[in-house]
């Protein structure tokens, strides 16, 4: 967690104990509750309010136990007794017959708070510059609520927009897409978004990707001191031109993850056939295809010459054919992600430690990505929208 994040969560921790600590002086006047009593309930209280706090928030009692609990009382029980019967604390029972004596119910009462600083006209102000320009900053978001009379900081901003299910994020990069381009991803994504999922588990998904032994893939976070931004415990070592690098290839099914190779070469279409004449069956068998399983890769010009091609049909494969320009619709666009940051943690230190921990990762990636209809329906929520 990052310093500005961990000072949004002070500034929440500080507002809602102020707030419960107004709401139990208030019911402590109410109630007469005795000094140790109102200690800990106070403590219970901003404990399981906290959004941050390492304890679980205390389960309320359900409204038939909190009658039962009055009924017992009723009948001459004492708090002990019920507490006891009823598997619930003394300290439980006392404010819930306090509250049913005062007010002559059980139901929870209104609770106070601070209102929002920004108001629903505010929030939907917000909201539509945010949905209608992704790349509206914090600052604009600011200035347009002061000019309309609200004054807010940028954490209100934040808490506010995430509360309607939004986030800020790095923006991913993606090849930018002509027309033609996007036909073509619609109308793959309309052909087989009603495919049943056991098409998909019957598809092997293969691709290549770089990892860099230095460089954008090693991005982390550390808790540091003022002025330590030096220290060696708090940098990432850079070396000119990234250290240096690998080439992967690998594969993988809804069974889980096939081989992965290092591709020591610059890679040709001779090379990549005689990759996949010694490593694609080989994976086919130990993930356990079924009959007729399906291929698939992408349209690197290495895949897509006729060489590849004719290699591909004398073998019997059948190849899921893929649109131009949508690595989107490739999970194993996910694999490759969560490989990069695994390695990244282990911190290699040289090209034979890069390898070894690239395979040693890749070897634990869990079985089950995401489902691809998720990815043709994003394709299609995305490209129409």
């Amino acid at each position: 967690m990052s310093s500005h994040h961990s000072y949004k969560a002070n500034a929440v921790n500080n507002y809602m104990f102020i707030s419960t600590f107004k709401l139990l002086v208030y019911r402590f006047r109410i109630y007469k509750y005795d000094i140790t009593e109102y200690k800990r309930h106070l403590s219970t209280t901003s404990n399981s309010q906290t959004p941050n706090s390492t304890m679980a928030k205390t389960k309320e009692l359900s409204k038939d136990t909190r009658n039962k609990i009055v009924d017992l009382h009723q009948a001459g029980k004492t708090e002990s007794a019920i507490g006891k019967q009823l598997g619930v604390k003394k300290s439980t029972v006392g404010p819930i017959i306090r509250k049913w004596k005062t007010y002559k119910t059980t139901d929870d009462l209104p609770r106070s708070g601070a209102p929002r600083k920004i108001s629903p006209r505010g929030v939907k102000m917000i909201t539509r510059m945010v949905s209608k320009n992704p790349r509206t900053t914090w600052r604009d978001l600011v200035n347009d609520l002061q000019k309309a009379g609200t004054k807010v900081t940028k954490a209100t901003i934040s808490n506010t927009l995430r509360r309607q299910g939004l986030k800020s994020c790095s923006a991913r990069r993606a090849p930018l897409l002509k027309p033609v381009h996007v036909r073509a991803l619609l109308k793959f994504a309309r052909e087989h978004l009603d495919d049943p999922e056991e098409d998909w588990e019957n598809v092997i998904w293969s691709d290549e990707t770089k990892i860099e032994l230095f460089g954008k893939n090693s991005t982390c976070r550390v808790w540091r001191r003022k002025n330590a931004e030096l220290h060696p415990k708090n940098t990432i070592p850079t070396v000119k031109h990234g250290g240096g690098n690998i080439m992967l290839w690998g594969c993988f099914s809804a069974k889980g993850p096939g081989r992965l190779i290092r591709v020591k070469e610059r890679m040709n279409g001779a090379m990549y056939r005689e990759i996949l004449s010694k490593n694609l069956l080989p994976s086919a068998r130990a993930l356990k295809m079924k009959r007729g399983w399906v291929f698939q890769h992408d349209n690197d010009p290495k895949h897509t010459t006729w060489a590849t091609k004719e290699w591909l049909r004398k073998k019997h494969f059948k190849v899921l054919e893929r649109p131009s320009q949508s690595p989107d619709l490739n999970p194993i666009e996910n694999l490759w992600r969560e490989l990069k940051i695994r390695v990244a943690q282990r911190q290699p230190q040289n090209i034979i430690a890069l390898e070894e921990i690239c395979m040693e990762e890749w070897a634990k990636l869990p079985a089950t990505v995401v489902s691809v209809r998720i990815f043709l329906n994003a394709a299609i929520l995305y490209q129409t929208s």
